[in-house]
C-alpha cells in the first residue's frame, strides 16, 4: 500500500499513541521523577513521530532512511528510559503503565526496522527521482505481484507454494 500522508502511516499512528500515553504518564508523574528526566523522555518520545514525519516529507529514499533510523534510535531511548524507571522502587505503582509504554515503543522500533529493511532493498531512489519510465516499471511490478497473489489464492490452502508465499509475506 502506498501512503500519501505521514499521518496515515501505521508506524506514525503508533508513535503518536506512544506520545499521547507518555504525556499522560508525565502529567501525573510522581514528584520523585526529576524534571530533567521528564524533559528528556518528553523530547525522545516526540522525536519518534517527528522524525517519521520529516523523513516521509523528504524527497529521497536515503533521506527517509536516515530519519527512520533517527526515529528508531529515539524509540530505543524511550525504551531505555522506561526500563530505568521500572528499576526504581518509587515507580512500582506505575509498573503496568510503563510496561505498556515500553511495548508500544518496541512496536515502533519493529515497524521502523521493517520499513527500513524494505526501503534498503527498493529500486526506487525516492519521489525526487521518479520519472515516467520508473513509474511505468513500478506499476508493472505491482500488477504482476497482485496477479501472483491472485493465482496463489486460488491454490488449495495446504499447497506448498501457497504456504511458502504466506510464510514469506508474514516475515515482510
Amino acid at each position: 500500500m502506498t501512503y500519501q500522508r505521514f499521518e496515515d502511516l501505521p508506524v506514525w499512528l503508533e508513535a503518536a499513541k506512544l506520545y499521547e500515553r507518555t504525556d499522560d504518564l508525565l502529567e501525573n508523574a510522581p514528584p520523585r521523577m526529576r524534571a530533567s528526566f521528564r524533559d528528556q523522555l518528553d523530547r525522545a518520545v516526540l522525536s519518534v513521530s517527528n522524525n517519521i514525519a520529516e523523513g516521509f516529507e523528504r524527497g529521497t529514499t536515503n533521506e527517509l532512511l536516515a530519519f527512520i533510523y533517527i526515529a528508531r534510535g529515539s524509540a530505543g531511548e524511550v525504551r531505555s528510559m522506561l526500563t530505568l524507571l521500572l528499576r526504581r522502587k518509587w515507580a512500582e505503582p506505575l509498573k503496568s503503565q510503563i510496561s505498556n509504554l515500553r511495548s508500544t515503543a518496541e512496536s515502533c522500533s519493529r515497524q521502523l526496522r521493517g520499513w527500513a529493511d524494505s526501503l534498503q532493498n527498493s529500486e526506487i531512489k525516492g519521489q525526487r527521482h521518479l520519472n515516467n519510465r520508473i513509474r511505468l516499471e513500478q506499476g508493472q511490478k505491482q500488477r504482476a505481484t497482485a496477479f501472483q497473489k491472485k493465482l496463489l489464492a486460488n491454490l488449495p490452502a495446504n499447497h506448498p507454494l501457497r504456504r511458502a508465499a504466506e510464510v514469506k509475506e508474514s516475515t515482510v
